[in-house]
């Protein structure tokens, strides 16, 4: 793959070129520093993601059941 460069704006973000996200076959990643390196891991899903701040799984219907 080749190295691409890339301007980060004022409010942090990029824009990840066709070719890598084709490569990452996701929309969600990680960031990760590594060695003084960024490195930037694919998630398969953002509930993915997101699992290791989840307390635990209550429904929807039992919320509103409990309310």
């Amino acid at each position: 793959m080749e190295l691409r460069t890339v301007k980060i704006t004022r409010k942090g973000q990029v824009t990840i070129p066709k070719r890598i996200r084709e490569f990452l076959k996701s929309d969600v990643v990680e960031f990760d520093v590594i060695d003084n390196k960024v490195v930037v891991v694919p998630v398969e899903s953002a509930a993915g993601s997101l699992s290791k701040y989840a307390k635990g799984y209550t429904s929807l219907k039992d919320v509103r059941d409990k309310a």
